[in-house]
């Protein structure tokens, strides 16, 4: 079967489509025949040595699929072949024809959503939907969504103007992207590529201010973010870095200004967004959220993708097919 192999850590140029033997499923396991495949912008700081690789080099890289069931291991429900599925936590090893995973992991897919658009939407509408659950927010909360235009804060802005928010501000670094936020329900957009944009906040808000902050970006600008929140009730939901560093919040700032810090990660984290799967796809299926997709690509365009991501050319998610490979 082919698949897309990671050969050492680097840049895109050490993904490489090769023939590999078709794998079996061991207990408790599935055997799917991959249809789609997304390509995770963690999946880019594993390629390139951020984050360890789970497993020895080369291997199979890719960390989602989605496709049909076609085998199942010992211990496996039978009835489960036919069905179509979002299957994760196999590590690495989604990039290919043929992907064993637990069978605890896979998710059917509703009828009405191609296993590309589920594909799509599964990993960014699950983070979003599980951000949402944990702001507890109310219907007339002001809310902060950086890089809204694509990505989780895409969904975030989606989910939160469906779900009755009160004004929503969003960022987005492109005038296409701050459109595309507008699209989704933003009130206001704000460029954050500019330096000091969150210094502008207090401007945009007209006397108001941000109740609940969901932070991607990272970096200086956070601090400048806390003093636009509201004190005694504003929360930041902390769950990415954009920036390339972390944000620059100290408890000192927090406890100063009144407001709490909710760091959105780890193993409990995962647990809680796998949980909203079966639902983010439902509401893809039903219409609810859109799929916020850029290309389709073969296996062998996977080191385009992983370059398109790293320059924040990504206008949505690329996904791979074996058929276009």
């Amino acid at each position: 079967m082919r698949a897309v192999m990671l050969t050492a850590t680097g840049g895109p140029e050490t993904l490489v489509t090769r023939e590999v033997p078709e794998p079996s499923p061991a207990a408790g396991e599935v055997l799917v025949r991959t249809e789609a495949t997304p390509v995770l912008f963690v999946e880019t700081q594993i390629r390139s040595g951020v984050f360890p690789v789970p497993t020895g080099l080369p291997a199979v890289f890719g960390t989602q699929a989605a496709g049909v069931v076609t085998e199942v291991g010992a211990g496996v429900d039978p009835a489960l072949v036919g069905t179509r599925v979002v299957v994760a936590g196999m590590g690495i090893g989604a990039h290919a024809e043929l992907v064993c995973a637990p069978a605890e992991s896979a998710v059917p897919i509703p009828d009405g959503l191609s296993c590309v658009d589920a594909a799509t939407v599964v990993m960014g509408g699950s983070v979003a939907l599980a951000l949402l659950e944990t702001a507890r927010l109310s219907g007339d909360d002001t809310i902060l969504i950086e890089a809204a235009g694509t990505g989780v804060g895409g969904y975030l802005t989606q989910l939160a103007r469906s779900r009755g928010a009160g004004t929503i501000i969003a960022t987005a670094g492109s005038p296409e992207n701050r459109e595309r936020a507008r699209s989704f329900g933003a009130d206001i957009t704000i460029d954050h590529t500019e330096p000091d944009w969150a210094d502008r906040l207090p401007e945009a808000l007209r006397g108001d201010t941000i109740d609940v902050a969901f932070e991607s970006v990272g970096g200086s600008s956070s601090l400048a973010v806390l003093d636009a929140m509201t004190p005694l009730v504003g929360r930041m939901l902390y769950y990415g870095m954009l920036s390339g560093t972390p944000a620059a919040v100290t408890s000192s700032d927090l406890l100063a200004r009144g407001l709490s810090l909710t760091g959105c990660s780890g193993p409990a984290w995962l647990a809680r967004v796998a949980i909203t799967q079966s639902t983010v796809l439902e509401l893809a299926a039903n219409g609810s959220i859109a799929p916020i997709i850029d290309t389709v690509l073969g296996f062998d365009d996977a080191g385009h993708a992983h370059e398109r991501i790293e320059l924040r050319h990504a206008k949505g998610m690329f996904v791979l097919t074996p058929e276009k490979g």
